[in-house]
């Protein structure tokens, strides 16, 4: 008879990208994954496999998470601006006792040349963000907010490349004065 887990899954794999997040996938081992996830070794096998498979696990937890966050943010939003500036202020500001930075950033860093399975997670997270984007941009284009000057998918491009440069840059000791200069400059693009 198979033993029940005595152990939820979705809060040890909660912890487990949080110690990616932090830490890479390289330099986190399997002993550090089973202390900081406060399960046995075999339990780790048992339910996810192998640290491979649990970082991917991560990355999707991570990019569930990333989601269901700017969602909430933007649906408060009176203005695509104001959704604009969220997803910036949330960029700088994150808390939530996570780690600084994108966990899919660092994973391209870090393995997207070697890694396909992680180059994959890693591409598709920046694609539903780009997305984001452009349904924002083309809200406040429906609002009058935004200039027409370029396509809307060129428009997402380049914020989300700013965004992409600011989640690396807040893991520095970078001034947030500076990081907001750079997203008030980025949002210029958006201007009419």
């Amino acid at each position: 008879m198979a033993r029940s887990k005595e152990f939820d899954e979705n809060a040890v794999l909660h912890k487990a990208m949080q110690l990616f997040w932090e830490q890479g996938y390289e330099k986190t081992s399997m002993n550090d994954l089973v202390e900081h996830m406060g399960i046995h070794r075999r339990s780790l096998y048992d339910t996810f496999s192998d640290k491979h498979t649990l970082f991917l696990k991560a990355l999707d937890r991570y990019g569930e998470i990333m989601s269901t966050n700017l969602e909430r943010g933007i649906k408060h939003s009176e203005t695509a601006t104001q959704a604009i500036r969220f997803i910036f202020k949330y960029t700088i500001d994150e808390t939530d006792d996570a780690p600084n930075g994108c966990m899919f950033v660092n994973a391209a860093v870090e393995l997207a040349a070697r890694d396909t399975d992680a180059d994959v997670k890693a591409t598709k997270g920046f694609a539903k963000e780009e997305q984001l984007l452009v349904d924002i941009i083309h809200w406040g284009r429906q609002n009058g907010e935004f200039s027409s000057d370029f396509e809307a998918e060129v428009l997402a491009e380049s914020l989300h490349n700013a965004i992409l440069g600011l989640r690396v840059m807040v893991r520095t000791s970078i001034s947030k004065e500076k990081l907001y200069r750079i997203a008030d400059l980025s949002m210029k693009v958006l201007e009419k």
